[in-house]
């Protein structure tokens, strides 16, 4: 293989694997982990921010789509902010992707290692992120297939507790009335949090360079992805509510297993327990294909290091990149926590999709096509900003950072072309 073909990766993804590979990021990361934090912020309006989230998820999804069709290259909305908007908001958008997911996926990992073996959560997932980014390596159609089981048995296990608790358990519908617990600012805030569970689609986008027919298969598999995730945590979410409450569900550490316990079915505990943990695997998988093919977009412009721009003749995967992006991974893990994760991850990962939909705008002028794109950008702002401060505070502390380092290599790169 010549120079020139070294960094270019193989279309293998139908719409069948693409679709799945988006499920297993979204499933895994929303049901078995943001419910619990954004009911403790919105209180009984936590299906209001569910349905908040949901709108903005479809308006990124719907410009997302538009643009990965337009530009079907690894890398995601980095790839559409540079080619639209300047290379400035391309990096931008590419540096919140890689730091706000990779918090994600030592998320995952945790969530994994609670689920197993409370006792060493921490070496539990450094131990699955080295085992998945070995996966990863292999090939991203072996991925696709790993992730094909996960969603399937994730889906039946849920589709169970739904069937116990609203048939057989003690779900009371007056749970669901809104209280007077109820904030504006709570309830924007629980839809940030939960935007962390919707965000799977991204990985769509990044593996746009994988995908088989883009222009037809990307808006297709976004699409289809989207929908089948908002109908199962509209169902999954409702069932729970109407069975523990608000203030049940926001003290809650395993809010599936508590809501299948206080339903009268304490056996089934340990089925759920294991599902929560296979959601989050499949959900690590997906996000570490994601942010591997993001850092290798912005190695090949140079931004991170161009070694990291290889990829193996053999496997057809960036091995380079998803090694290091594994290898970061497991030393988050090994030190971080769950639910601090999950808002910075959502800081960044909305921070992402408002420049994705600043990209969307400007494909076309109509005043009718750039509704859903300045939807979307306001969304996404308004929830970042809301997010909890802490959050807020260290998401933007990093994002900038970013951006200085983006500064600092234009100004050394200007200076060295001048002699300086």
């Amino acid at each position: 293989m010549n120079t020139a073909d070294e960094s270019v990766l193989h279309r293998r993804l139908g719409t069948f694997d693409t679709v799945t590979l988006g499920l297993g990021s979204m499933i895994g990361a929303g049901i078995f982990v943001a419910l619990a934090p954004a009911a403790a912020a919105a209180g009984s309006g936590l299906l209001i921010a569910l349905g908040l989230a949901a709108v903005v998820a479809v308006c990124n999804a719907m410009s997302s789509a538009r643009l990965a069709a337009r530009y079907p290259q690894s890398g995601g909305t980095y790839v559409y902010g540079r080619e639209r908007l300047g290379p400035f908001w391309g990096h931008t958008a590419g540096w919140s992707f890689v730091v706000g997911k990779t918090a994600s996926c030592a998320a995952m990992a945790l969530t994994i290692g609670y689920y197993v073996w409370p006792g060493h959560a921490h070496a539990v997932a450094v131990g699955c992120v080295v085992a998945l980014t070995a996966v990863s390596c292999a090939g991203v159609q072996r991925s696709a297939t790993l992730t094909r089981i996960i969603v399937a048995a994730v889906l039946g296990v849920l589709a169970m507790v739904v069937v116990l608790i609203l048939g057989f358990g003690g779900a009371d519908a007056s749970r669901l009335a809104l209280g007077a617990d109820v904030t504006a600012y709570g309830v924007l805030q629980a839809a940030g949090l939960l935007f962390f569970a919707f965000a799977g689609y991204a990985r769509i986008a990044t593996l746009g360079e994988e995908v088989r027919d883009p222009a037809r298969t990307i808006p297709r598999a976004v699409a289809l992805a989207l929908a089948i995730a908002l109908a199962v945590y509209a169902v999954v979410a409702v069932a729970v509510l109407a069975q523990l409450g608000a203030a049940g569900l926001a003290s809650s550490h395993a809010a599936l297993s508590d809501a299948v316990r206080a339903a009268g079915f304490p056996a089934v505990t340990p089925l759920v327990a294991a599902a929560a943990a296979l959601a989050a695997l499949g959900a690590l998988l997906a996000l570490l294909l994601g942010v591997s093919r993001t850092a290798l977009a912005m190695a090949r412009d140079r931004y991170l290091p161009h070694a990291l721009a290889a990829v193996h003749p053999r496997t057809g995967t960036p091995q380079r990149a998803e090694l290091t992006v594994g290898a970061v991974v497991a030393v988050v893990a090994a030190v971080g926590d769950v639910r601090g994760a999950i808002g910075f991850s959502s800081f960044g990962v909305l921070l992402y999709y408002a420049v994705a939909n600043a990209s969307a705008w400007t494909l076309t002028a109509t005043l009718g096509a750039r509704l859903v794109p300045a939807v979307g950008l306001t969304g996404c702002l308004v929830l970042a900003f809301t997010l909890p401060p802490v959050s807020v505070a260290a998401g933007a502390v990093v994002v900038v950072l970013g951006m200085l380092a983006y500064a600092v290599r234009g100004w050394t790169g200007g200076a060295a072309r001048r002699g300086v």
